[in-house]
């Protein structure tokens, strides 16, 4: 996973709320289980629908290369679907800023490299119509900061130990080995004493049965 310590980027603003993961990512497509390739189908029916008067706002310049997208209330509640923070990360996106989150999605985006913000009242206010005048906004997750081009510092919240696996570029398996590393190997080291045939070779395990096998036959 690609460590997140700072970006700065456009901010693509989608104004509606109850964004759900079957928007960010339809339900027809959840076959799809390679994580490479997501991107064309985020917001699919946002991007195709035929009475559109305009392209979707991640298809318009300059947001076609946003990192930053800015919601309203209840980004990605719905279905647990972790496609649809595939899709976003695929397409380039690594913070999402919004009012309120889908608990699972908020959990799935650090999972994936994506850092959730939640700001509310002014400073969402602040925020949009910075990403209206399509002015750059960095992220920096360092000082856990909101900067604007005219200068402004706008703080936010995230916990120690979400905040250190983006950093360091960690999904949960990740942060496992590098702070329970050494256990794991103490651990296996008993049991490889106290219950060896658990670590046999596959062949030799292979080999075992076919004597096992000659046994019974004789």
């Amino acid at each position: 996973m690609k460590p997140f310590t700072t970006i700065e980027s456009v901010a693509a603003f989608i104004d509606e709320d109850a964004i759900d993961t079957d928007i960010i990512f339809p339900a027809r497509f959840l076959l799809l289980l390679d994580k490479a390739g997501l991107a064309k189908h985020a917001f699919h029916e946002r991007r195709h629908a035929p009475a559109l008067k305009q392209p979707f706002i991640l298809d318009r310049a300059p947001f076609t290369a946003a990192e930053i997208l800015v919601a309203r209330k209840n980004f990605g509640t719905g279905s647990s679907r972790e496609q649809a923070v595939w899709c976003l990360a695929d397409f380039g996106i690594r913070c999402i800023i919004a009012e309120s989150f889908g608990e699972i999605f908020f959990a799935n985006c650090f999972k994936n490299g994506v850092l959730p913000i939640v700001k509310s009242g002014d400073e969402l206010k602040e925020i949009r119509e910075a990403a209206g005048e399509e002015q750059k906004i960095e992220i920096d997750l360092v000082d856990r900061t909101i900067r604007f081009q005219d200068g402004r510092v706008m703080a936010f919240e995230v916990d120690d130990y979400r905040r250190d696996a983006l950093l360091n570029g960690l999904d949960e398996i990740g942060s496992i080995l590098r702070d329970d590393g050494d256990d794991i190997v103490r651990f296996e080291e008993r049991q490889r004493g106290r219950s060896p045939w658990l670590h046999l070779d596959p062949q030799k395990l292979s080999t075992f049965a076919d004597l096992g096998k000659e046994k019974i036959l004789d």
